[in-house]
């Protein structure tokens, strides 16, 4: 199997940037999702685009630990990416990512979340803090599934449901 890494990238990318707008369809969960971000300190755009490349990144965690290729995102299990998100150190997950990025944005957050990581101290903390609303997103999307065990397709589905597919749906915007 070639595994391509990059465009493995690019899917999970765009698994993290339609997870808080599949989450807010009840648009009261983007209000406390809010409060909490103010309550930590973090401001908000930065704390959810984080939450975008953290979830892009335990997507991706997963998908190289299972040798799942791009193609193959769909059956991966929102339950292992949220174990995941909460689960693997932050090393972990900045394991075997790609050596250049094509979207800007990705490297910025990437390098963002990669200063957090070794910083240590509050960085840390608001790091474990983003990690539970990762898995409080995919938790949410996981009881909204009528399958029993769902997975990241069913995050594209719902998404180009709502007409969000063709990769916009930044929550902030």
């Amino acid at each position: 199997m070639t595994f391509d890494h990059d465009m493995l990238w690019r899917r999970c990318g765009h698994l993290g940037r339609l997870l808080l707008p599949v989450v807010d369809e009840e648009e009261w969960r983007r209000a406390r999702r809010h409060e909490r971000l103010g309550a930590w300190g973090i401001d908000i755009v930065e704390g959810e685009r984080l939450i975008e490349v953290f979830a892009t990144l335990a997507a991706h965690a997963v998908a190289v630990d299972t040798s799942v290729s791009a193609a193959e995102l769909d059956v991966l299990p929102l339950s292992a990416v949220a174990d995941a998100a909460t689960g693997k150190c932050d090393f972990e997950l900045l394991a075997g990512l790609p050596d250049t990025f094509a979207d800007g944005r990705d490297e910025l957050a990437v390098k963002v979340f990669r200063l957090y990581a070794y910083r240590g101290g509050q960085y840390s903390r608001r790091l474990f803090q983003l990690s539970s609303e990762v898995h409080r997103a995919l938790g949410v999307l996981a009881e909204r599934s009528r399958m029993p065990s769902p997975r990241c397709g069913h995050v594209f589905f719902r998404a180009a449901a709502m007409g969000l597919s063709s990769g916009q749906g930044n929550s902030t915007s």
